[in-house]
């Protein structure tokens, strides 16, 4: 059988050991006696939807030097390691020749789950007690969240939700891609069923689904089909339009802009109920700084929520992944970048010029008080008065990341922007602290960490509703007004956005965040500050890429590439030997050394030339496996990835791949190895 063919069709022998995908592909399928008797027990139900768990869902990473999720926002213009993608550099995404972005494993097993379960509810096998409710819940969950991270990624997507018997024509048949917008209400109706199940509050307590995960769940989706097909309108990259390569015999009676006000109304429903129960449950920013106390008691919830083991207490997180050291050890390596090096990625100055003053206005507006000057003082002194996220969450010179024994064990050292390799320095001098837990013990030996991952933050379901409600209607209505002073309340931001939105400049904007536009224009300065309210409280938080692809946010680069920036260098109190901030290293005497920045692209440079400007010009620090030496640049069609080649082989009838059943993305080939050409 070949492992296309086999990857659609289902059989039983997952149940036995709940083997892998790839061994499950290639093994035939047992007596469907074996599953008949073991899906009429709960606990079995429970065990089986279990293994969803680990491998779908975002989560922190045991890498030697890894951040976790904490460096999911990588590679846009929030956030950079020292290698940028080369996704930003003309023909360098090159299509593969395997079967990626084409995988229905845990789609196929989760239609084993209903093949049986349903039936044996029906007939009685199986009574609807609340841990077999709470499975079915969370199978359609999980169901949805597939088809979502399949879906988002290349677009239309098959819909398959039966049991596939063992034949080539009907496998083929059900291979065909459905217009993405079925499969958004498709994804909506499985969160449907999952509301209808899932209870309050999960056996698993919050490291299990609830009820509120599939609100949240439902209204992400909904607003990111209705914000691609509003931003996308019009080109190939939405069913019907110009070049769109599906059957136009699916669309039906499709209206596109009834489908975005469809799916912005759906957004919105969802985020409110969720919205209203968060209000007034936000984690609490106390404003404190160094955010936990000798004793490693917290101080400031807010951040603190990032950076404990423990999230139980916190209404704000409506679930997240527990790690401990204790057998079944589960740990990650994520505190020991925190607290001994810089993590290998920063923010961008572009993200950190976005967080306004704390009186509400944007950096450069008049009456701001912020003092360009502050720059060349250094990082504690660009982000002195302005909304506090930046502050708690940008490590600031010389500040406090951990104690040990009641005593300071660590704090950050800038120097290591120097000293440090590509994989620890701060990059950008930008370091990232939120998720800093303070517990030096966690960077003590390999994988020591156990701070916990969120999963779900409520929150979003503010911003989620925020911006459909602005989307859709083009205003703030009531609801979507208490949401936003709320938020910036917490930031310790004047609530009045309006004042914030009245000093908006929209071409300074433009210069360092590419959510100021969509289909290359520059958007209005109230949907503009929704996105900079989204952009601000989400950082770090691995939401930017697809928020940037859903706003068609990405063209302006394609007819100017651009540089990205980090904090200012030369001429500052870094790159002065006088300075008491001045970057230094111990040499093997004891004895202090200046630091003198290396500018030697072609060999082991550390710092972009200062003819460059005063700012670290990050993408023109060394041409070693550097694409972007000239700028960032981008390509409509790569909104959407590429589906590996293998799979127009696989999916013909005869191996022809001009008969396969399955089409490419709009300007990617079906050869390997090839970049993708222009569309309009």
């Amino acid at each position: 059988m070949n492992k296309y063919i086999a990857s659609l069709f289902i059989g039983t022998s997952i149940i036995a050991g709940f083997t892998s995908c790839e061994d499950y592909l290639d093994r035939e399928p047992e007596a469907n006696l074996v599953a008949e008797n073991y899906f009429t027990d709960g606990a079995n139900l429970s065990a089986y939807v279990m293994r969803f768990y680990d491998g779908m869902l975002p989560s922190h990473s045991s890498n030697a030097y890894g951040m976790g999720t904490f460096a999911n926002d990588n590679g846009t213009d929030n956030q950079v390691a020292r290698s940028i993608p080369s996704r930003y550099a003309n023909g360098q995404w090159l299509t593969s020749n395997d079967e990626s972005n084409w995988s229905f494993g845990n789609i196929r097993s989760l239609n084993l789950f209903f093949e049986y379960v349903l039936p044996n509810i029906e007939s009685g096998k199986l009574g609807l007690t609340d841990l077999v409710r709470q499975s079915i819940g969370e199978a359609y969950f999980f169901r949805a969240y597939q088809y979502y991270a399949s879906y988002s990624t290349i677009g239309d997507y098959p819909i398959i939700d039966n049991v596939l018997p063992d034949d080539k024509e009907l496998l083929l048949e059900n291979s065909y891609r459905r217009p993405r917008n079925q499969v958004a209400r498709h994804i909506l109706e499985d969160l449907d069923n999952a509301l209808a199940y899932l209870p309050e509050s999960s056996d698993k307590g919050k490291q299990g689904v609830n009820r509120d995960c599939a609100l949240l769940l439902r209204s992400r989706v909904a607003l990111f089909e209705g914000t691609w097909l509003k931003y996308h309108k019009g080109t190939a990259l939405v069913p019907g339009g110009p070049g769109w390569p599906g059957d136009a015999a699916l669309l039906g009676s499709f209206d596109i802009d009834a489908e975005i006000n469809y799916f912005l109304t759906e957004a919105m429903t969802s985020a409110k109920e969720l919205g209203d129960k968060m209000m007034g449950q936000l984690a609490e920013n106390t404003g404190v700084i160094d955010a936990f106390s000798p004793s490693l008691a917290p101080l400031n919830p807010y951040f603190c929520m990032f950076g404990q083991q423990d999230l139980d207490s916190y209404s704000e997180v409506l679930m997240y992944r527990a790690y401990q050291l204790t057998a079944p050890a589960v740990s990650t390596q994520i505190q020991h970048s925190f607290m001994t090096h810089g993590g290998g990625l920063g923010y961008t100055r572009g993200m950190i010029r976005s967080f306004v003053m704390a009186n509400g206005l944007p950096i450069y507006a008049a009456g701001s008080g912020f003092d360009p000057d502050w720059e060349s003082a250094g990082v504690t002194a660009t982000l002195q008065d302005r909304d506090s996220r930046a502050q708690l969450f940008v490590r600031g010179d010389n500040c406090l990341t951990s104690y040990k024994n009641g005593e300071e064990a660590s704090t950050y050292n800038m120097s290591w922007l120097l000293t440090e390799s590509a994989t620890q320095n701060p990059i950008t001098g930008y370091a990232n602290k939120k998720g800093c837990s303070f517990d030096y013990s966690m960077a003590e030996g390999n994988s020591r960490a156990t701070t916990g991952s969120i999963t779900f933050r409520g929150v979003e379901a503010l911003l989620n509703y925020m911006e459909a409600c602005v989307e859709k209607n083009g205003n703030v209505d009531q609801t979507a007004d208490s949401y936003w002073k709320a938020i910036r309340t917490r930031a310790k931001v004047d609530p009045d956005y309006t004042k914030t939105i009245a000093a908006t400049n929209m071409t300074i904007e433009g210069e360092g965040d590419w959510g100021a536009y969509s289909r290359g224009v520059l958007v209005n300065t109230l949907l503009y500050n929704v996105r900079r309210e989204r952009r601000n409280e989400l950082m770090a938080e691995g939401f930017r890429y697809n928020d940037l692809r859903r706003w068609c946010a990405l063209d302006q680069l394609a007819a100017n590439p651009v540089n990205l920036y980090g904090m200012k260098y030369w001429n500052t109190v870094y790159s002065d030997p006088q300075s008491d901030l001045a970057l230094t290293t111990t040499d093997e005497d004891g004895n202090e050394v200046f630091l003198v920045a290396r500018v030697n692209p072609d060999g082991d440079g550390n710092m972009s030339s200062q003819a460059e400007g005063d700012w670290i010009v990050l993408n023109r620090v060394t041409r070693n496996d550097n694409y972007v030496w000239n700028g960032l640049t981008w390509s409509r069609a790569q909104y959407l990835s590429p589906i590996g080649c293998d799979v127009f082989v696989t999916s013909s009838p005869d191996g022809d791949k001009a008969k396969s059943v399955v089409y490419q993305n709009p300007g990617w080939p079906t050869t390997g190895l090839q970049p993708c050409t222009k569309i309009d």
